[in-house]
C-alpha cells in the first residue's frame, strides 16, 4: 500500500514537457537586417541619394531593421539559440535607436553634426564590441551567419573611427562593408527559408559540422524535450 502511494506521488510530481515548434526566428532576422542595412549602407557608400536621406530612411530602417529584428530575436529565446538572441536583439534595438535619433534631427530636438559625430561613434564601439563576440561564436555552428557578422563588426569598426575622427572616406569603406554583411544576410536568411519550405537544403546554409550532428533533442539533460536550435 505504502508502495502504491509512493509510486502515485511520483506520477504526480513529474513535470509535462509541451513541445511547441516555432519557425525559424532568424529569417525574419536576418531579412530585416539585410534590408534596412543595405538601404542605410548604400547610400553611406553613396550609392545614392543625399544629405536629408538618412531621414527618409529612418521609419523603415526603425520598423524593419529594428522592431521586426528585435521581435525575431526574442522568439530567438525560445528557439535557444544565443547567437540569435544576442544579435537580433543588440542590432534590432540599435535600429529602433537610429530611427529615434533621426526623428530628434527632423524635429529639430538635435542637431545633425556635419562632420566628426563622436557620440555616433561610441555607439559603434560598443556595436563592435558585441559583434565581434557574436561573429567569433557564431563559428561554433554556422559559418554563413559567422560572416555576415564579421562583416559587420568590421563596419562597425571602421564607422566608428570614421564618426570619432569625421573622415569621410572611412564612412564609405564601413558602408561597402555593411553591403557585404547585407547581401551575406539575405543569402542565409533565403538558405533558411527554402530549407524550412521544401524541407530539405536548398542552399547551403553555412552549418558547421558541430551543428549538423549534435544533438537537437536531448531527453534528461537540462530542459527534457525542448528543441534546441533553428
Amino acid at each position: 500500500m505504502a508502495d502504491t502511494i509512493q509510486n502515485n506521488s511520483d506520477d504526480a510530481a513529474r513535470a509535462r514537457i509541451y513541445l511547441q515548434p516555432i519557425a525559424a526566428p532568424s529569417v525574419l532576422g536576418l531579412f530585416g537586417f539585410a534590408g534596412a542595412t543595405f538601404m542605410v549602407a548604400a547610400h553611406m557608400a553613396h550609392w545614392y541619394g543625399g544629405a536629408s536621406t538618412d531621414l527618409y530612411l529612418a521609419a523603415f530602417a526603425a520598423t524593419f531593421g529594428g522592431i521586426a529584428q528585435f521581435t525575431a530575436g526574442m522568439w530567438a529565446f525560445k528557439a535557444r539559440d544565443v547567437v540569435a538572441t544576442a544579435m537580433h536583439g543588440t542590432w534590432g534595438a540599435f535600429w529602433i535607436a537610429y530611427g529615434l535619433l533621426e526623428y530628434a534631427f527632423v524635429s529639430g530636438t538635435l542637431h545633425k553634426p556635419d562632420g566628426a559625430f563622436p557620440a555616433l561613434g561610441y555607439w559603434f564601439i560598443v556595436l563592435a564590441a558585441i559583434t565581434w563576440m557574436g561573429a567569433w561564436a557564431a563559428t561554433a555552428e554556422n559559418g554563413l551567419v559567422a560572416a555576415v557578422l564579421f562583416f559587420l563588426a568590421g563596419g562597425s569598426t571602421v564607422s566608428a573611427i570614421g564618426d570619432l575622427v569625421g573622415s569621410q572616406g572611412a564612412l564609405i569603406l564601413a558602408g561597402y562593408l555593411f553591403i557585404i554583411s547585407a547581401i551575406l544576410a539575405w543569402y542565409a536568411a533565403s538558405a533558411m527559408m527554402l530549407e524550412g519550405s521544401f524541407h530539405k537544403v536548398v542552399l547551403a546554409s553555412g552549418k558547421t559540422e558541430f551543428a549538423r550532428t549534435e544533438p537537437r533533442l536531448v531527453p534528461g539533460q537540462g530542459e527534457p524535450g525542448v528543441i534546441r536550435g533553428q
